[in-house]
């Protein structure tokens, strides 16, 4: 709770079950992770807050998200519903002002702490995966396993989102988290994966062929990749707009998938066939982080540049994807220490 001059924390209600279960809250923990000194009981800090908003005339909150998200295919925590109802039947009169908009437009400006924490996750992602280059192994599980001892030795909580480790038919599959087939040495692997320290998320792509010599076509398919990344990384600018960007690399990508032979005309519809996920997201607290797309980019943001061809009919997929900080004279690749080849 954020009241004019005044900042405090209301703790969950609990009870003897859940404290067997899953440990008593710690209340210096949540102090030390919120930066708020003033902690509440639930019903110390209810009783103050009730007292407030029956004479407030408007309160600030995160609006409730739609039960239910087709796209994402997931049911929604419905902790901030919960809220606004309890907040309403204390004042049925009372508006609520939502502060998502206002949220997203600060969290893509990135402050030092919060860049120390993304270059971190960074640093022990890169590493992990030169690693895991250099080793034999004899099944994808095996590979996300070492990733995550790595991580953890390095000191990241762990992996912050579900890695991905596919390789031939697999790898044209954008989410595949399955990681549980055995790999042929002559198929190129798809690793997609990010470490997270501070809550602050790393999202690294390497395309690479862990043990034999790449055929021609999958070396020609890699270099159109490699050459689409080059020319995304290019548009990456203070003023530039991710959705201007993406226009301008799908029209590059379709060149290259004309030089492939796997289209004849360049249209949407017939690059998207081959690439079907766009260039470029936020990156921060979440891998997929909140942002307005249609804000020009701006010195302090983080952003993901990854174009990718798969071409399920040759059981070949290939992604690259770099982490990128714009800054006033352009774009930094904090990912760069992490080579991009296929072996």
């Amino acid at each position: 709770v954020m009241d004019r001059d005044k900042e405090y924390l209301i703790m969950p209600v609990t009870n003897e079950v859940r404290a067997v279960f899953d440990g008593q809250p710690s209340e210096k923990q949540l102090s030390l992770d919120s930066g708020v000194e003033q902690i509440y009981s639930a019903d110390e800090g209810w009783r103050l807050l009730t007292k407030r908003i029956k004479k407030a005339k408007h309160v600030a909150t995160l609006a409730a998200p739609k039960p239910y998200l087709e796209q994402q295919a997931f049911y929604t925590n419905p902790a901030k519903a919960h809220l606004i109802g309890k907040l309403k039947l204390i004042n049925g009169d009372i508006k609520l002002l939502d502060l998502r908009p206002h949220l997203a437009r600060m969290r893509v400006i990135k402050q030092a702490p919060e860049l120390a924490a993304i270059k971190q996750a960074i640093a022990i992602t890169s590493r992990a995966i030169k690693s895991v280059q250099k080793r034999s192994f004899e099944y994808e599980y095996q590979i996300e396993a070492s990733l995550t001892a790595q991580f953890r030795r390095a000191g990241a909580s762990g992996h912050g989102f579900s890695p991905i480790v596919a390789s031939g038919q697999r790898a044209c599959v954008l989410h595949n988290i399955s990681n549980n087939e055995r790999l042929d040495p002559d198929e190129l692997v798809v690793l997609d994966i990010g470490a997270e320290v501070d809550n602050y998320s790393a999202d690294i792509t390497r395309t690479f062929l862990p043990e034999g010599q790449a055929s021609k076509r999958q070396q020609a398919v890699y270099q159109a990749v490699k050459s689409v990344q080059d020319f995304a990384l290019s548009l990456v600018k203070p003023g530039a707009y991710i959705k201007t960007n993406e226009q301008l690399v799908e029209a590059f990508m379709g060149e290259k998938l004309r030089e492939l032979g796997l289209i004849k005309t360049i249209s949407s519809q017939t690059v998207r066939q081959f690439f079907p996920h766009s260039t470029s997201h936020f990156l921060g607290l979440d891998v997929h982080d909140v942002g307005d797309y249609g804000q020009p980019l701006a010195p302090g943001m983080v952003i993901t540049v990854e174009p990718g061809i798969y071409i399920p009919a040759e059981r070949l997929g290939v992604r690259i994807e770099d982490d990128v900080l714009l800054t006033a004279k352009g774009a930094k690749v904090l990912s760069a220490s992490l080579p991009r080849s296929l072996t």
